[in-house]
């Protein structure tokens, strides 16, 4: 090949690695041996450092496609793609459970380190990380503390710092603030946004409370049966109580069904 064909090759890559979404579902489904399937012929896309919320009634596959978009399940049908290729090195995802499951005979700093604790021992710089994600969360005097002695808030943030501490560039969330109370959640909501923007992640957060998904997400997306019934782009100028934010609400309730769609 010579050096203009080559020149010209390498430039058409870029463009296209430059146009592709950072996490692509392509007609994805998913079913059990011998059960109707969970997600069906699904496509999202998700571009590079947003917040994408999946709000839905249970049962309606939510969490089976976060569980897609992981790696965690295979689709039956269609592909999962990040970054172009298929997810194959865990530390480009990190995933925040319904529940902070923290691990109780370890300390708050521990925990943190477990993504590498399990891989290799701790060096200083991973236990400098862990420390600072900690002092951006507001836990810094609390990492020698045990889980029992923290409340369910600071559990959460746990939670949150042990899935950042690899930095990786997807970040999965099935509904890890469902538990909390409205003050604690709207706190943590809040250091969730301002950690990932910081960092420059990509997000793809489940949730019941569309209140949620509108505060959180540049784009938010209604499931039902397995499918994207709509999806709605947000952008970042929708806060709490402001104009823009309830408008967003009441389209995400009549897309769900709640409401009658206003003339």
């Amino acid at each position: 090949m010579s050096a203009k064909a080559m020149g010209a090759w390498a430039m058409r890559v870029d463009v296209d690695a430059a146009d592709m979404p950072f996490l692509h579902l392509d007609a994805v489904s998913f079913a059990y041996p011998g059960f109707a399937p969970q997600v069906r012929s699904l496509t999202l896309s998700l571009p590079v450092g947003t917040v994408h919320c999946l709000v839905g009634r249970s049962g309606c596959g939510k969490t089976t496609l976060l569980k897609l978009a992981a790696g965690l399940l295979q689709p039956t049908a269609g592909r999962v793609l990040l970054r172009g290729h298929r997810p194959c090195d865990p530390r480009e995802v990190g995933f925040v459970f319904q529940s902070p499951t923290l691990l109780d005979w370890l300390s708050v700093r521990d925990n943190v380190l477990l993504p590498v604790s399990l891989q290799r021992r701790p060096q200083p710089a991973d236990v400098r990380a862990a420390d600072a994600l900690l002092e951006q969360l507001g836990l810094a005097t609390h990492a020698t503390r045990y889980p029992r002695q923290l409340s369910g808030g600071q559990q959460s943030r746990v939670a949150l710092a042990r899935a950042l501490l690899l930095q990786p560039p997807l970040l999965l969330l099935d509904e890890p603030f469902a538990a909390l109370d409205a003050i604690t959640r709207e706190e943590v909501q809040r250091d969730l946004l301002r950690l990932c923007r910081g960092r420059g992640a990509s997000v793809l957060f489940v949730t019941h409370d569309i209140a949620e998904a509108v505060f959180l997400g540049d784009r938010v997306s209604v499931m039902a049966d397995g499918a994207l019934v709509r999806s709605f782009e947000l952008g970042r100028d929708h806060g709490l109580g402001t104009p823009a934010f309830v408008a967003a609400c009441t389209q995400v309730r009549e897309a769900l069904g709640l409401e009658e769609a206003t003339a």
